[in-house]
């Protein structure tokens, strides 16, 4: 079994980060399997050295070890690019022109709902005028197309450990961002490829991303990539219920090693890793 970690390098750790790479790392220490560390590098403006260098030292005071070398997303553009010009040719994605404010306008519309997925608007263009765009305009992000993926698929599922098997279904999800306009990939696609290149056999995160691995098994079949297992643990909240984050600095792995707590009170403040 390889399992693997792949935070990204834009803040210190924090207690929700050391419950997800502790299920991972005691998933494959269980059966004398492979952890890997892997840094999601990809945004250029807010990872820094120094949370790498932070992250690592934190991870190693808990216990955990990896196996080296660890990956950069940074390092891997070429391969993302490779992996999407793959899917234009087999005619599953297409170029998004929209900002971010239009996009926002849309979801905010009277048939639409606060939040609605991406309602395709760029789908729609005729292929004059997408290349009329591509060529004169400021960039793009490519999409993917999820219904005509799956229409040369046919059925998929994934399997989850806990949860069992899921069958693929994008509606909640839609037309996902594979090219970000500023770099030729986004998170769905670096970590398919990635994880298929590391050989990772159960991908394991949180709860949140449960829904985001149909897309990552339409991904794994349109480019033959082999197929994991998942696990999805549960989260670590403040308290008031909400999901950890980065801004939560009372909570992060270095302020309680300041704090002089020891590993072991941080793993027992966890609780079981199989929950």
């Amino acid at each position: 079994m390889t399992t693997r970690f792949a935070p990204s390098p834009t803040g210190l750790l924090h207690l929700g980060h050391a419950l997800a790479a502790g299920v991972a790392w005691q998933a494959a220490e269980e059966v004398g399997g492979q952890f890997l560390l892997r840094l999601e590098d990809i945004d250029f403006t807010r990872c820094r050295a120094e949370y790498e260098v932070a992250g690592r030292e934190d991870l190693a005071w808990l216990g955990l070890r990896w196996a080296e070398p660890v990956w950069r997303q940074s390092e891997r553009l070429g391969h993302y690019a490779a992996a999407l010009e793959e899917l234009r040719g087999l005619g599953v994605v297409y170029p998004c022109f929209c900002t971010r404010q239009e996009i926002a306008a849309a979801a905010r519309a009277p048939q639409g709902e606060p939040g609605m997925v991406y309602p395709g608007t760029c789908r729609h263009l005729g292929a004059g005028e997408r290349a009329e765009r591509l060529g004169s305009g400021p960039g793009c992000a490519w999409r993917l197309d999820a219904a005509a993926a799956l229409a040369l698929t046919g059925p998929l599922r994934w399997e989850d450990l806990a949860a069992g098997v899921q069958a693929v279904d994008m509606a909640g999800l839609g037309d996902v961002v594979l090219g970000r306009k500023d770099v030729s990939t986004s998170y769905h696609l670096a970590v398919t490829v990635d994880d298929a290149a590391q050989g990772v056999t159960l991908v394991t995160r949180g709860e949140d991303l449960f829904e985001s691995s149909a897309v990552h098994r339409l991904l794994q079949a349109l480019l033959g990539l082999p197929v994991p297992q998942w696990k999805h643990h549960r989260l670590v909240c403040d308290d008031a219920g909400k999901r950890l984050a980065k801004r939560d600095a009372a909570r992060s792995l270095r302020s309680l090693r300041e704090a002089g707590l020891e590993p072991g009170e941080v793993w027992r403040l966890l609780g079981p890793l199989r929950a």
